[in-house]
């Protein structure tokens, strides 16, 4: 890299939902800027729409190249071995098809009314516990559990334990460096354990067929099995279960916004996806991508082995793809967000998530009218020392009569 020393990143203390605001100077001025992140080797960072999609899209930028660098992030903890998030194609997709058939569009339409059944289960509940509820506790968490659970194969009851195990592969600096470890490990032996169950007894759920891939068809190894199995329970409940009460603040401070959506349900998926690009989610600029060979991006000279991090949450507020693009307006229409990724490590559960999230606002404004924070906002609680943003503690309530 150039001589220049990095900036330290994040450039600023994240506080709550609100974008980080360098990106809209370094946009326009500095498009690809060096930095340096708590843990790893320095950076650039991308800040444009368009070099986040070539970063993201183009084969020139590689996962696997990270494999043997010591990668920019903000955990203590690199990727575990085995992740489907550490390769490229043909190896990426080889395991990405493993699993896709249960992510597909139509498949996820045929969990929709179950979903809907855990969801009307969960506000059947809070009504019956009476104002004020935990939104967080009662509803978001529960819900994507407990689908993906199902899905999976996962025992829900273990979900206590799984939840903090699943915390330590998000900490910056939640847990010590041997805490996550420690973690992580009981994670894995978690999943191992459920994988030799199958063999034992087979499932015809999501696990017993990756078994099945493994046993019978030799079509990925055991460290792979084991690391697609806890990657798909982590990230198939993990965001979701964040971005479900992200979505409800949102909207309960854009007061005109909210009226909209009561107003019309029928504006939840549009709403969903321009929630989707209105709010940043994650702590930092996205999973690094390795150039290959020299490529010039956003105007700078990016040599053969230098790391380039996409600063997703900037390229959802570029102003020549997005008119107006710190209004929250769940009317809009246009370019498609980054908020689920692009190119080949596109989020493969984004269907199940964008299922999920209509799921969750539709039932939650449908059945609880007027629902609004209990006392003010200030009374959240927000995640602190984890790599994604979210209230922790979300008290709501809501006006009579609930149904």
């Amino acid at each position: 890299m150039t001589t220049t020393e990095p900036r330290a990143y994040p450039f600023s203390e994240p506080r709550h939902l609100d974008p980080e605001p360098l990106f809209e100077t370094l946009r326009t001025d500095q498009p690809l800027i060096r930095v340096r992140l708590p843990y790893g080797e320095p950076a650039w960072v991308a800040s444009r729409y368009e070099d986040i999609k070539v970063v993201l899209g183009d084969p020139r930028f590689s996962r696997a190249a990270g494999q043997d660098r010591d990668e920019p992030r903000m955990r203590p903890h690199p990727s575990p071995p085995g992740s489907i998030l550490g390769l490229d194609p043909p190896d990426h997709t080889r395991l990405r098809r493993l699993v896709m058939k249960a992510f597909t569009v139509r498949r996820v339409e045929q969990l929709r009314p179950r979903a809907q059944d855990i969801a009307n289960g969960l506000v059947d509940a809070m009504i019956e516990h009476g104002r004020p509820v935990d939104l967080v506790d009662e509803f978001a968490l529960p819900l994507p559990v407990t689908v993906i659970c199902e899905l999976l194969g996962v025992p829900y009851e273990d979900r206590v334990d799984f939840r903090v195990w699943s915390d330590a592969f998000l900490a910056t600096t939640k847990y010590t460096p041997d805490q996550a470890r420690v973690y992580i490990d009981r994670l894995t032996d978690y999943m191992a354990g459920l994988i030799a169950q199958r063999r034992q007894h087979p499932t015809d759920d999501l696990i017993g067929a990756l078994v099945i891939a493994r046993d019978e068809e030799d079509r990925l190894s055991e460290e792979e099995l084991v690391s697609l199995s806890m990657g798909l329970l982590v990230a198939g409940h993990e965001t979701t279960a964040s971005q479900i009460p992200n979505f409800v603040y949102t909207l309960l401070t854009h007061p005109d916004q909210l009226d909209r959506v009561r107003a019309d349900l029928s504006l939840v998926p549009r709403a969903v996806e321009e929630l989707m690009r209105y709010v940043p989610l994650g702590i930092g600029g996205g999973i690094a991508r390795y150039a290959l060979e020299d490529v010039q991006l956003g105007g700078v000279l990016v040599k053969a082995g230098e790391p380039v991090l996409p600063a997703l949450a900037s390229a959802n507020r570029d102003a020549s793809i997005f008119p107006n693009p710190e209004r929250l307006d769940v009317d809009r229409a246009g370019a498609p967000h980054v908020g689920f990724g692009h190119g080949p490590h596109h989020c493969l559960g984004a269907p199940l998530a964008r299922m999920e999230l209509q799921v969750a606002l539709d039932t939650l404004f449908r059945r609880l009218p007027g629902l609004r924070f209990a006392g003010t906002e200030d009374g959240i609680e927000w995640k602190s020392g984890l790599s994604t943003r979210g209230p922790a503690h979300m008290p709501i309530t809501w006006a009579n009569p609930a149904t």
